[in-house]
């Protein structure tokens, strides 16, 4: 599949850029009360990054097999994937109140609206550049000062810190792999990406999710305020952001455990 590697990271920066607006439910979703609403509505753009990912592989794939064929290293190559990764990241944070305000309207007119297409007819009609300069908010110091960070237990961020940093090089540390092994072993070594991020995502289902849904469920109860739920936010984005430079530094090492296992 003939690509360039500007398409690969752009193609990067989506996936991360939508992985960070995934929080924008959690924070939809307690402030409105309508979760179902607002998970339903989420899927859509989550297809969206299903869709990146579906393309990411094989371009990373036609990635290293080019590199092998010419015999270059494609350390370079990766490590500005992984650069992309943590500028879509960042994209995600500078954006979250805009995407926020606009979740929030769609929320709405999906429950009034009654479906998705209709949703999404009335968004793709741009009335006035001025109508999307209304909704354009830059994070600011307000909107985290007197935050209770204090509540929000701190060894979230280190997990998911740490799940990020797996998941952002889980796919490319496996690719890495199959030019570190011999030849006969390097669709196994590539095919090992599933189970790093299989992985990533155990430590992130048995200690981070649990603890953040339990604070978003009692802020949805009313138990806890609506601010809990935004400094917990604000603390994953953050961890989100640390994991893509954790990212570069477990490029290696991770490639470099897979192929002990084929040497």
């Amino acid at each position: 599949m003939p690509f360039s590697l500007g398409e690969l990271l752009v193609v990067t920066m989506i996936i991360h850029m939508i992985d960070t607006f995934a929080y924008a439910v959690r924070l939809n979703s307690v402030k409105t009360g309508q979760f179902a609403l607002s998970v339903t509505l989420f899927n859509l753009f989550y297809l969206i990054s299903l869709v990146a990912h579906t393309i990411q592989a094989p371009m990373i794939g036609s990635l290293i097999d080019s590199s092998i064929s010419q015999s270059i290293d494609p350390l370079p190559q990766l490590r500005r994937l992984i650069l992309a990764a943590t500028a879509g990241t960042f994209a995600g944070i500078l954006f979250m109140p805009t995407f926020l305000q606009f979740f929030h309207r769609a929320v709405f007119n999906l429950e009034r609206a009654g479906s998705v297409p209709a949703i999404v007819r009335e968004a793709v009609k741009i009335r006035s550049p001025g109508r999307l300069l209304h909704y354009f908010t830059l994070p600011s110091k307000k909107m985290v000062r007197n935050l209770p960070f204090q509540k929000i237990p701190k060894e979230l961020i280190a997990l998911n810190t740490l799940v990020t940093g797996i998941y952002t090089v889980g796919g490319m540390s496996a690719y890495y792999a199959a030019i570190l092994v011999p030849e006969g072993h390097r669709l196994a070594a590539a095919a090992s990406a599933g189970f790093l991020n299989t992985s990533a995502n155990i430590i992130f289902m048995l200690f981070v999710d649990p603890k953040s849904s339990i604070i978003t469920d009692q802020a949805l109860r009313g138990n806890r305020p609506y601010a809990d739920v935004k400094a917990l936010v604000v603390f994953l984005m953050s961890a989100k952001l640390l994991g893509t430079f954790l990212g570069q530094l477990l490029l290696v090492p991770l490639a470099q455990a897979i192929a002990a296992f084929y040497l």
